[in-house]
């Protein structure tokens, strides 16, 4: 007696670039990032996860709020034209500034035919809100390859991004632009040093516990390498003391099972990542907790949290009203 055949299932090979951007140089980092997905192509990706902010790293610097681009632009331009040349499924992060004035973190995702969807970053993290404002769409988007859940950074430690999403997706598509306390504040080395290693860990859960709480496969591209700018202590700038730290790197590649089958780690410098596997949700393996973060947040995260977001809200009220947001 012969039982009945097994299906194969479908697997699609799949990319997450991790990139080493230069502040505010959105012709330098359109070019670099050209550099990681021509990597992918070799190596026959067809679903290509790009960084939040892939055109320009953020760090306190007047440079950004210059930074951002309008709605038809050079970096959108770059995804439409890969995904239509190798019929890929593509996406990434940059500001967007919108005619009405306000600037987005928008995620792009480009289909094989050109077709363009968006979902702006619900809330910007810390110094973040001085370069843009928070968005309301669900951030799922109907594709060719199925369902497409898109969240950036901060958003995939929230557990209200685990609930516009479950059950509504059939896998993920994540960036990150995760930074380091500073290295350079001497006064505070015991303090940093133990915040430094928490967040680490926290960035190198993130990607798979997303998964894990969806059930479904996670593309979770980053960036890498030293960033320098300053902090804002106070509302509107002042005083800002310096900033030395570095991008967390950690793209990662998760299947709808939650095991990880492909890491780059920040010391390993930019590059792509790939793996094949199904774009088919699982189950979820685990829980989802009962609060607002994901992670048990430390004090001090969630202390800092509060107190830049308070300030960069500041800085971007003043940017709008001295006409400082413009795009290029």
């Amino acid at each position: 007696m012969s039982g009945a055949k097994k299906e194969t299932p479908e697997l699609t090979r799949v990319a997450a670039l991790q990139m080493q951007g230069r502040v505010g140089d959105i012709q330098y980092n359109l070019h670099h990032v050209r550099e990681l997905l021509d990597e992918a192509i070799h190596q026959k990706a067809k679903v290509i996860a790009v960084p939040e902010f892939f055109t320009t790293p953020v760090v306190e610097n007047p440079r950004l709020w210059a930074a951002s681009l309008p709605p038809e632009n050079p970096a959108l331009d770059l995804l439409k034209e890969y995904a239509r040349d190798h019929q890929l499924l593509i996406g990434g992060s940059y500001l967007e500034h919108r005619p009405q004035g306000d600037v987005y973190n928008c995620y792009t995702l480009v289909q094989p035919d050109g077709q363009v969807s968006r979902h702006d970053k619900d809330q910007p993290t810390m110094i973040e809100n001085a370069y843009y404002t928070g968005g309301r769409d669900d951030g799922i988007h109907q594709t060719c390859f199925g369902r497409v859940g898109t969240a950036v950074c901060w958003e995939t430690i929230r557990t209200r991004t685990l609930e516009r999403l479950h059950g509504k997706i059939d896998f993920a598509m994540t960036g990150s632009h995760w930074w380091s306390p500073p290295f350079n504040w001497s006064v505070l080395k015991g303090f940093i040093d133990t915040m430094a290693s928490m967040n680490a860990d926290y960035m190198a859960e993130a990607p798979g516990q997303f998964a894990r709480m969806l059930g479904v496969a996670n593309l979770h591209a980053a960036h890498c390498g030293s960033l320098g700018g300053t902090i804002p202590m106070a509302p509107f700038g002042l005083p800002s003391p310096r900033y030395q730290g570095e991008l967390m790197g950690e793209a990662q590649i998760i299947d709808n099972t939650g095991n990880q089958l492909a890491r780059r780690h920040r010391h390993e410098g930019p590059g792509v990542i790939t793996a094949d596997l199904e774009l088919t949700p699982g189950e979820p393996s685990l829980e989802t907790p009962d609060r607002f973060w994901i992670p048990g947040l430390a004090w001090r995260f969630r202390f800092f949290w509060q107190q830049q977001n308070w300030c960069g809200r500041s800085l971007y009220q003043k940017a709008r009203k001295q006409g400082w947001l413009q795009h290029q």
